[in-house]
């Protein structure tokens, strides 16, 4: 494969773009943010005014969307030019069972369809060492591989159609209940008169040393939300997938239901565009505020 096409250059897309094209793939791209289109042309891609266009040119598309809607819309929209024998690979966070009904749609024209879901955040989608999480046909994988290895350092086969998705749901619904423990944590620390950074440190060097804290934990240490390892609006529609997907095989989510109504109490209060680390300002207005933290600290 030679002509490779991105529906999608945020974030996330931007690094994929990039990695594509270090590796000598000729791109294409779709993206309605003129911002960045222009990212990405300036790194060399190729621009398709519409996704049929982009269908039409490419031997690979990859898809790089923020909601399973916009997934949808874009296949309907490619399927009646993609060409037999196209590798469509969707790197998108996905319902399973609209990647399932996607991927049965393809198979009929003979496409391959492969579900990708992505592990690493920006800075890994722009050094090209993301964890790919690969479901689909096995027997197409070979064909698929080289593209994924320009994007990712590690590349799992977890199984047929949908193996991906079920891997990357519950995958997100541990970081996003990991990011609101260390949140509840830090504060209980500091409520009962310890500094979060010495719970960190703490943390960091014992048996609850987690990944999670290298990745977020400078935004919760900083108290700082607007820069955007992974928006708070997109962790929000992870863990609800993931709850959909827990309830649909019959498993009770006690455990990680009250991270998914921290996180859906932390949009309804206009907090969906900061990071995903913002639910540390509803736990802090739930015990009441910088104010009483400074006055705690100042005794």
């Amino acid at each position: 494969m030679e002509r490779i096409g991105v529906v999608g250059c945020g974030l996330m897309g931007s690094g994929l773009v990039k990695n594509l094209i270090k590796h000598q793939y000729r791109v294409y791209v779709f993206d309605v943010n003129k911002e960045a289109v222009r990212r990405a042309i300036d790194m060399g891609a190729s621009v398709c005014e519409t996704i049929p266009d982009l269908a039409g040119k490419v031997e690979c598309m990859i898809l790089s969307l923020p909601s399973p809607e916009l997934v949808e819309r874009t296949m309907e929209e490619a399927f009646p030019e993609i060409n037999e024998g196209t590798v469509v690979m969707d790197m998108s966070t996905n319902d399973v069972g609209l990647t399932r009904k996607l991927a049965l749609k393809a198979s009929e024209r003979k496409v391959n369809f492969f579900d990708c879901p992505l592990s690493g955040g920006p800075a890994g989608a722009e050094s090209g060492t993301l964890t790919v999480m690969v479901g689909g046909d096995e027997e197409g994988l070979p064909n698929a591989m080289p593209v994924l290895r320009a994007i990712g350092s590690h590349i799992e086969y977890l199984g047929t159609s949908g193996a991906g998705q079920i891997a990357k749901l519950c995958h997100n619904m541990v970081v996003g209940g990991v990011i609101s423990l260390l949140s509840e944590a830090f504060m209980t620390g500091e409520q009962a008169g310890v500094p979060k950074e010495k719970i960190a440190a703490v943390l960091q060097k014992g048996t609850g040393q987690t990944r999670v804290m290298d990745v977020f934990g400078p935004n919760l240490l900083k108290e700082s939300f607007a820069e955007v390892i992974f928006s708070l609006s997109n962790m929000r529609k992870d863990v609800t997938l993931y709850r959909s997907l827990a309830e649909s095989v019959g498993v009770p989510t006690i455990s990680s239901e009250p991270s998914r109504q921290l996180l859906d109490i932390a949009a309804h209060l206009n907090n969906e565009q900061k990071d995903v680390t913002a639910v540390y300002e509803i736990i802090e207005q739930f015990t009441g505020g910088k104010e009483q933290r400074r006055r705690l600290f100042n005794k």
